[in-house]
């Protein structure tokens, strides 16, 4: 009995050892490097990783959410997507309506559309810059409907892609903030039923 508690004594204390050890490596590396960074880049890492221990949920913390308005339906939001794509200069390059299903329970999701917009001229700049930038392209909006009614827009929240790294050219950096302002007013006007 006393030889099993040491032993899970001496295996709690090396989990701490270890984890204090990331931890510490995690601030060392930020502290040091932290002046080659973008002046934002903490605190949206720090918002990230609240988000993430808050909902235990890495996707949940690196998107934006906008509930729909009970009276619009997912035909609505489609159209209003298209048309403030169109307003915003943005391309919708492609558009799946994924699924439906009419006998969803209330929590279970009903429908499921995805729409991809891309500003050809933006994009090129960027891939550029650094083809990982690929990675965030097309920007996407996702539209999920549960079986209760409610509604949601899902995209990313671009806040890391533009400051979690060294800081962005002058111009990239306003064409990138132009591009997050443009994903968050789209589905923020579409959820609402706005063209």
């Amino acid at each position: 009995m006393k030889r099993s508690l040491i032993s899970a004594l001496m295996a709690l204390g090396f989990a701490m050892f270890i984890s204090g050890c990331s931890t510490m490596h995690m601030g060392w590396t930020a502290m040091t490097g932290q002046h080659k960074l973008d002046d934002k880049a903490m605190d949206a890492y720090d918002d990230m990783f609240t988000k993430v221990v808050e909902y235990g949920d890495p996707a949940r913390a690196m998107m934006k959410e906008y509930k729909v308005a009970e009276d619009i339906s997912g035909d609505d939001v489609k159209e209003s997507i298209t048309a403030l794509a169109e307003e915003y200069n943005m391309r919708v390059t492609n558009y799946v309506k994924m699924f439906t299903k009419e006998d969803a329970k209330p929590n279970e999701v009903k429908e499921a559309r995805i729409w991809s917009l891309c500003s050809l001229h933006i994009a090129k700049i960027f891939l550029n810059y650094s083809r990982y930038f690929g990675g965030f392209m097309p920007c996407r909006i996702m539209y999920v409907q549960y079986g209760n009614g409610d509604a949601y827009l899902i995209t990313m929240d671009l806040t890391l892609a533009i400051h979690g790294g060294y800081p962005l050219p002058p111009e990239m950096l306003k064409l990138a903030q132009q591009v997050k302002t443009t994903m968050e007013e789209i589905p923020a006007r579409a959820a609402s039923g706005d063209f």
